[in-house]
C-alpha cells in the first residue's frame, strides 16, 4: 500500500509545477516574438501586428494556470497547520483576487500607456465590485475557520437560525434545524453579529 504524500511534500511538487508555468510561459512568449518578429519576415510574410493576440492568448492561459498554481501552493501550505476548510477558503480568496488582477492588467497591456493604466484600473474597480459580496464572505468564511467560534456538531443560533452546525464551508455555514431543514448561512452575516453556543447534552 503506498503511503500517502505529506502536505510538505505536496508543497514542493506544487512549487515546482508553478516554476515550471512560469518557464513555460517566457519560452512561450519568446518564441512567438521571435516567430512574428524574425522568422516570418525573413520569408516575406509581414503578420507582426497579430503577434500581440497571439501574446494576450498566451497570457490568458498560462495567467490562469500561474494563478491556480499559486492558490494550489498556499493551499498545501496552508495544509501544514490547518485544516482543508480553512486552506481551501485561502485558496479560493488567492484565486478570486489572482484572477481579478490577472484580467485587469491584460486589459492594461492591451490599451498600453496611460489608456491602459486607465482602463486597467477601470477594470479592477468593475471585478472588485463585482466580487465584493463573494469576497467578503469567502474572507468571513476564513475568519470563522481560523477563530473557530463554533465547529460541526455544535448546538447553536446563529443569524436567527436555530440547529446544529453541518459544515462551515467558504462561503455558507450550514445550520440543520429540528425539522430537519438545512439554512445555508452566508459567512458574512455571522461576523459581527450575536453566536449563541447551546450545551451539549450529557451522556448519562
Amino acid at each position: 500500500m503506498t503511503q500517502q504524500e505529506s502536505p510538505v511534500g505536496k508543497v514542493s511538487r506544487s512549487i515546482a509545477t508553478l516554476v515550471l508555468y512560469i518557464v513555460l510561459y517566457v519560452i512561450a512568449a519568446a518564441l512567438v516574438q521571435y516567430v512574428f518578429k524574425d522568422l516570418l519576415p525573413a520569408f516575406k510574410v509581414d503578420i507582426g501586428e497579430y503577434a500581440v493576440y497571439v501574446q494576450i492568448l498566451l497570457a490568458v492561459a498560462f495567467g490562469y494556470l500561474i494563478v491556480s498554481g499559486i492558490a494550489t501552493t498556499i493551499y498545501w501550505m496552508m495544509r501544514v497547520r490547518y485544516d482543508h476548510p480553512t486552506a481551501a477558503a485561502v485558496r479560493n480568496i488567492t484565486r478570486i483576487i489572482g484572477i481579478g488582477a490577472l484580467a485587469a492588467s491584460i486589459a492594461g497591456g492591451v490599451a498600453g500607456g496611460a489608456a491602459g493604466v486607465a482602463l486597467g484600473g477601470f477594470l479592477g474597480i468593475v471585478v472588485g465590485f463585482a466580487s465584493q459580496q463573494v469576497l467578503g464572505q469567502a474572507i468571513a468564511g476564513l475568519f470563522l475557520l481560523i477563530a473557530r467560534p463554533f465547529k460541526i456538531g455544535d448546538k447553536v443560533i446563529i443569524a436567527g437560525e436555530d440547529g446544529v452546525v453541518e459544515d462551515v464551508a467558504t462561503l455558507f455555514t450550514v445550520v440543520v434545524k429540528a425539522d430537519g431543514t438545512k439554512a445555508l448561512i452566508p459567512n458574512s452575516s455571522i461576523i459581527g453579529g450575536k453566536i449563541y453556543l447551546k450545551p451539549r447534552e450529557s451522556k448519562s
